[in-house]
């Protein structure tokens, strides 16, 4: 008879976050060529640029618990960025959830931790 719940918790999470960190990542890649089209500034571009490519290098970080709090630059930054556009604004408040809710699921997986 098999124990309920999760055998790898860590790993569970981890696929959670990592999937949300890739996410993250393909909308803002998939939203330079609408700024560009638009004709923003180059640095409008330049930052989803950088925050698309720090969003896929955390999807590998993430074992490191230092790397869950860090992946908030992510949201953060694209609310900085709303004054370039406020479309970055908006991705800064979708991804800003998203991210809290991640969080808050890995911290109600490792209470629940035996």
């Amino acid at each position: 008879m098999s124990t309920p719940g999760l055998k790898n918790p860590g790993g569970a999470v981890r696929g959670v976050g990592a999937a949300t960190l890739v996410v993250e990542g393909l909308v803002l890649l998939l939203a330079l060529l609408p700024l560009a089209k638009l004709g923003q500034s180059a640095a409008a571009i330049w930052l989803c640029a950088g925050l698309a490519v720090l969003s896929f290098a955390l999807c590998g970080l993430l074992r490191h618990d230092w790397a869950w709090p860090a992946a908030l630059v992510v949201p953060v930054a694209l609310l900085a960025g709303g004054v370039l556009h406020w479309s970055l604004l908006v991705l800064g408040i979708v991804f800003g959830l998203s991210w809290a809710y991640v969080l808050y699921v890995r911290r109600a997986v490792y209470a629940n931790k035996p």
